[in-house]
């Protein structure tokens, strides 16, 4: 069962208090909601780090990390689900990002060759910038949303079949 997995691999009080370098956050960083395994902080840190995911700067886990602690998220929920982009993923992803700004502003999508120059900055960046910040932007919400509403489902809709496989009357 991965909750007993989760369980097992989250640290404990204790043991986040005695790390030295986590000393200096206090008893906030102690706080049971950012390490336990509670609906609300699961499905809102997943949510939020699909959408954290689109921010198209190499941030997410400073980002993230404020956000869990400022918001009382899972901590691990939003690493694991930051992790969904990297470097084998985020060449298509912030692609269909840019192709669909550029179908929400109207533009033509264009082809580019990358070069590591000033001039390249200036031009070829250009007339991309626009479409790849709203793509970003609106596949963050989006998927933040629909991350959060399906894993909401997903969890009242386990949890009211195990409920009810629990109560059923036995047939003798």
């Amino acid at each position: 069962m991965p909750r007993r997995l989760l369980k097992r691999i989250c640290p404990s009080h204790g043991r986040l208090q005695s790390h030295w370098f986590l000393r200096r956050f206090g008893t906030r960083i102690a706080d049971p909601r950012l390490w336990g395994l509670c609906r609300r902080p699961v499905t809102a840190a997943f949510g939020i780090g699909l959408a954290v995911c689109f921010i198209p700067l190499p941030v997410h886990f400073v980002v993230a990390s404020l956000l869990a602690v400022w918001l009382r998220l899972n901590i691990p929920v939003i690493y694991a689900t930051i992790l969904l982009i990297n470097p084998v993923t985020i060449v298509p992803v912030y692609y269909l990002a840019y192709r669909l700004g550029a179908f929400l502003l109207d533009v033509p999508p264009t082809g580019f060759t990358f070069q590591m120059s000033w001039d390249w900055l200036e031009n070829g960046l250009g007339p991309m910038w626009k479409p790849f910040l709203v793509g970003c932007l609106v596949c963050g919400v989006v998927g933040g949303v629909l991350g959060y509403m399906g894993l909401e489902l997903a969890w009242r809709w386990r949890v009211a079949s195990k409920y009810r496989a629990r109560h059923i009357p036995a047939v003798v």
